[in-house]
């Protein structure tokens, strides 16, 4: 930028804005608020329960009962959605993931509690197989163990239309199949759910930040070491990215997500300068990890970093963000 003589020094000074708290809050280009936030909540089956998550502290696995409490906490805050992660038990895995689309499962009976309890409240359900398969793999595996794409496909909308039928606003899949966002919209609108949004996982990495999310989910032990890296994109690349956007908006998705969230916001500025649509990333459970054992251990301070975190978001780009720390930051948000 070609400057003029008032633009140099002591002309320009730009620290006068920064003296003062008034100033800065004018001039402040991004703000965080509580309509950004999406919960990422964990449920298990039973009643009155509640596990602790060993290496995410201060999340829990909750069974539905309970998950109505804190969904009553978050409606009282302001917090505009839920993200819905169920905890399949081991006897119900399988290699097909039959219980995927049972509509009677976990995830379904979740939605239809919180949406009769919090009808206000956006219910957001996972369509993915990790969860539901005996070997922790998002598909369908050939004997090879290679995730079958079409077959995979296939079961995938017969999970989001369990989830449109149980009353979900917000379907999202995380699996990385090709051509399942064209699948699912198809499906939805001959159905006749024609209001049920798609929040699509677009550029989702082969990243090692998830290994807390696994453990809380139980799909870790399945894994038993192996990896994603045939569906889930390479931590290389970034105009593959676009590209994955661009084909998932063009087969019906109204939402993006980038994740994992802060090692990606390079992918998450890209994608909204270039297509500029309802752009969401997701600050994993690495991440969250991350920050609580330094806030734990007193490296880091609470609010201040977790506030800042998430504005980092806003500043890339991102319409709203998944956080393990939505209910924290929409108490500070509010108190503040």
């Amino acid at each position: 930028m070609a400057q003029s003589g008032l633009d140099l020094f002591p002309y320009t000074r730009m620290r006068r804005m920064r003296r003062d708290n008034f100033s800065r809050r004018l001039m402040a280009e991004n703000q965080l608020t509580v309509n950004d936030l999406i919960f990422p909540v964990f449920v298990l089956e039973g009643k009155n329960r509640r596990e602790a998550i060993e290496s995410m502290p201060g999340i829990e696995r909750l069974s539905i009962d309970l998950l109505l409490e804190e969904a009553k906490e978050l409606v009282e805050l302001g917090v505009p959605a839920v993200a819905i992660f169920p905890v399949t038990p081991s006897d119900k895995k399988s290699l097909l993931a039959e219980e995927a689309y049972n509509p009677d499962a976990l995830a379904q009976r979740t939605v239809r509690a919180l949406k009769e309890a919090f009808p206000e409240l956006g219910v957001i359900t996972d369509v993915a197989l990790d969860p539901f398969t005996v070997h922790g793999q998002d598909g369908i595996i050939d004997d090879e163990g290679y995730v079958i794409n079409d077959v995979t496909t296939e079961i995938l909308v017969k999970q989001a239309l369990s989830h449109a039928e149980a009353g979900a606003d917000v379907v999202a899949p995380s699996d990385m199949m090709d051509g399942r966002i064209g699948a699912i919209r198809e499906a939805l609108e001959a159905q006749g759910h024609i209001h049920t949004r798609i929040m699509a996982y677009s550029a989702k990495y082969a990243s090692s930040y998830y290994g807390p999310f696994r453990d809380a989910v139980g799909s870790a032990g399945n894994l038993k070491g192996a990896d994603k890296k045939t569906y889930q994109m390479d931590p290389a690349n970034s105009d593959e990215a676009l590209r994955e956007v661009a084909l998932d908006l063009q087969e019906g998705a109204d939402m993006v997500m980038v994740k994992p969230g802060m090692p990606y916001l390079d992918v998450v500025r890209r994608v909204k300068d270039e297509f500029g649509v309802p752009t969401f990333a997701y600050q994993v459970s690495g991440e969250y990890a991350m920050h609580k054992a330094a806030i734990d251990n007193g490296w880091l301070a609470e609010e201040a970093i977790i506030m800042e975190s998430l504005l980092a978001f806003k500043r890339a780009g991102a319409d709203g963000i998944l956080t393990y720390f939505a209910k924290q930051a929409a108490t500070w948000l509010k108190n503040n």
